[in-house]
């Protein structure tokens, strides 16, 4: 992925993994902060050159939201709910938890693939070009690599009741995707598949624990407060289509 800074108040990157994914040309704008009227001018050019645009609106700027609903065609696709925990006291490892490095392709895990609130299904476009195998493939491309962490709540029968995906950047323990065997929805496994990130990312120097979710996941949101999360951003996540 290339990172292009635009003047002071946005990033924007080509995505080469989602160009060969879904077969348009795809990039990526993150608005951190209002944008001038130059740097509008300039991102709008480079929007001509791509035939799908992701553009994160940090903390739902509303001056950036009008521009983006006044001067493009671009939908609201998704309002990200950022969480933060610090992690500034060593917990207990749950019982029959563990955390596997660069874990081997594990199908249990992938099968387990199904969550119900994405933008790469609610948005149209992307669903009839894969969007619901996204998350699938987020999957299998973590498995043997050394930067990606599973901490994996074994079941009866050699099952899984439950996995969480992670990883680190700087001190930063970063959840990427959660699951919970549907017939153990109500028995504390996301809990304690959160207690064993904190103990793993305090035994490892991590001081805070970051995660996203979408703003319609309600029993997400939930969860996370329920864990001791709090609320740090909102943003908004405009799709442009150039078709």
């Amino acid at each position: 992925m290339k990172h292009e800074n635009i003047g002071s108040a946005v990033t924007f990157s080509e995505l080469q993994w989602d160009t060969e994914f879904f077969g348009v040309s795809c990039a990526k704008a993150i608005l951190h902060k209002p944008v001038t009227r130059l740097e509008w001018k300039d991102l709008l050019e480079k929007f001509r050159n791509y035939q799908f645009i992701s553009i994160q609106n940090l903390n739902s700027e509303p001056a950036n939201a009008l521009l983006i609903g006044k001067d493009t065609t671009a939908f609201l696709a998704d309002v990200n709910i950022q969480f933060i925990k610090k992690v500034d006291v060593g917990s207990i490892m749950p019982e029959n938890l563990k955390i596997y490095q660069a874990m081997e392709r594990d199908e249990r895990i992938v099968n387990m693939a199904e969550f119900p609130f994405s933008k790469f299904t609610e948005d149209p476009e992307l669903a009839k070009r894969g969007g619901g195998e996204v998350y699938r493939q987020w999957l299998i491309n973590s498995f043997e690599k050394q930067n990606k962490f599973y901490a994996l709540a074994e079941g009866g029968n050699g099952g899984i009741d439950g996995y969480l995906l992670h990883s680190y950047s700087d001190r930063t323990c970063i959840v990427e995707l959660v699951a919970v065997s549907s017939n153990r929805a109500k028995g504390g496994i996301g809990t304690n598949l959160f207690k064993a990130i904190e103990y793993s990312a305090y035994q490892c120097g991590c001081r805070e624990i970051k995660v996203g979710t979408q703003v319609r996941n309600v029993g997400a949101i939930n969860f996370y407060h329920k864990v001791g999360c709090k609320q740090v951003g909102c943003h908004q996540v405009y799709h442009l289509w150039n078709l």
